[in-house]
């Protein structure tokens, strides 16, 4: 285990502040005990600026080098927001904060930069800039773009962006990555059938929407099996439907909401483009009214080549090169690091979290064990991009 010496010296109090962001789980932005935990350990630890409230509640540490010969600025990304899913750990360090849980590792990401960030402002064995990012709100609430909207990339110009999640079931020790698209867009479908509602028993003075939403529902599920090339990946999921509120009255409105993925920026045009034409066109065909409001929520999270083949050769240096694969298959699940991505080149490397329950499930836990080997990734990664001449 390549992971170095000062890690060790700082796990027990890693380990334990892990614990104490997974007992205060906060949403989207609203984290502003986890961002001044975040913010008062930077400040400890002595980096050079603590910059607090970027996209609403982000915090963004910068840390300079020992020489800046390079003038390079390096970014580093963490999020730090939970779900709001009630645990089933057990563990004595679940969530005390009822329906609101650490579902998805951001506690790890946190502490893991936050380890990272501690030595990079004790040794400055680099030359140039480091800015680490901690970002709220990436469940959902697209935290990352509210941060590039606050001026991230503009007050502080990276040259590279970096970001690394965890992978429950994925050994500890072990690294995955890729270039190309990793993760899918996020897309939010909200359809509403206007038609003509009644009594049940008199249906022909009514413009019934049931049937409407049927043929509609089926339409669309022809969308990615008859015109999207097979070897696209792409999913259009129908989840909710809401209408009437009694057992004898025909509604007047149906209201449908799904989502929809892709790997391909034009794949995601072409569905919302069908969906535009089919919803209005079907509900016409009935005589009612149907209409789409198509939500675009997060890009396709696409890893630059040259950045991926860089966040590789850090995490083959600290767990060697069998343990790192370049092959990791892409998934539809979203991520709003592709905000950062769509700015300055940049990739995002997959870390082992052992045995585990997945991602957004009751039973999920972040394995204090992938500590050590997260903050050694991150200050290795600094030392190959930003080293002294």
């Amino acid at each position: 285990m390549a992971v170095e010496n000062w890690v060790a010296k700082q796990i027990e109090f890693l380990t334990a502040f892990r614990r104490d962001l997974h007992q205060n789980p906060e949403l989207l932005y609203d984290v502003t005990r986890t961002a001044a935990s975040v913010a008062e350990v930077l400040r400890t630890a002595g980096v050079d600026e603590v910059v607090e409230g970027i996209g609403r509640t982000g915090v963004v540490g910068v840390i300079r080098g020992q020489t800046n010969t390079s003038g390079r600025i390096i970014g580093l990304r963490a999020d730090m927001d939970a779900l709001p899913i009630i645990e089933a750990t057990g563990k004595p360090w679940a969530s005390k904060i009822d329906g609101k849980m650490h579902a998805c590792g951001h506690d790890g990401h946190t502490t893991m930069l936050l380890g990272a960030a501690r030595q990079l402002a004790e040794s400055r064995a680099f030359d140039g800039t480091v800015i680490v990012i901690f970002q709220p709100a990436e469940e959902g609430g697209a935290g990352a773009k509210a941060m590039i909207d606050d001026g991230l990339f503009t007050r502080w110009p990276c040259n590279e962006v970096y970001g690394m999640h965890n992978r429950p079931n994925l050994p500890v020790g072990q690294f995955t990555i890729a270039p190309g698209p990793i993760m899918g867009s996020v897309d939010e479908v909200r359809i509403t059938i206007e038609g003509r509602g009644g009594h049940a028993a008199r249906p022909d003075e009514t413009i019934d929407t049931f049937p409407i939403a049927a043929a509609l529902i089926q339409a669309i599920q022809t969308i990615t099996s008859r015109s999207i090339d097979p070897m696209d990946n792409a999913v259009v999921s129908l989840c909710t439907i809401h209408a009437g509120n009694a057992f004898n009255v025909i509604p007047q409105t149906i209201e449908i909401t799904g989502t929809v993925r892709t790997l391909r920026e034009e794949v995601r045009g072409h569905i919302e483009a069908q969906l535009g034409a089919m919803v209005p066109q079907i509900a016409a065909g009935y005589g009612a009214t149907g209409t789409l409001n198509y939500i675009r929520m997060y890009p396709v999270t696409v890893n630059h080549h040259h950045e991926t083949m860089l966040a590789a050769a850090a995490a083959q240096e600290v767990a060697g090169e069998a343990q790192v694969s370049l092959d990791m298959p892409p998934v539809l699940g979203g991520e709003d690091f592709s905000f950062m991505l769509n700015e300055v080149p940049g990739a995002m490397i997959n870390i082992g979290n052992g045995t585990s329950a997945g991602l957004h499930h009751p039973e999920y836990d972040f394995n204090d064990d992938v500590i050590a080997w997260g903050c050694s990734y991150w200050t290795t990664l600094v030392r190959q991009r930003l080293p002294v001449r």
